[in-house]
């Protein structure tokens, strides 16, 4: 892991300073974990709480709370298993596009 990677770490564990210890828990693990090209983590919520010791119930129900309050997106459903991502207030990322004057 390189510095600019430690460094938005870093930032996006700053930005969740005003959650509950397991929604942080859950959005530094989608942070932290591998992803996709799209940026969704390709794992199951079972998996994800057995790596942080939450019961899948615990998991699935902080997820939900993360979710709505705009930390994670849905990226993709495959069958019945929904894949999420950062969203943009995760990342701090600017999602505004400007607008140009039209000639």
């Amino acid at each position: 892991m390189n510095n600019d990677d430690k460094r938005k770490l870093l930032d996006v564990l700053h930005r969740t300073a005003g959650m509950t210890a397991n929604q942080r828990l859950v959005v530094m693990l989608y942070a932290m974990h591998p992803t996709d090209r799209a940026g969704a983590v390709i794992d199951t919520g079972a998996n994800l709480a057995k790596l942080v010791g939450m019961s899948p119930t615990v998991f699935s129900r902080t997820r939900r709370q993360v979710v709505e309050a705009g930390w994670l997106e849905e990226s993709e459903r495959l069958a019945h298993i929904s894949y999420y991502r950062l969203s943009a207030k995760s990342t701090g990322e600017d999602v505004v596009v400007p607008l140009r004057r039209a000639t």
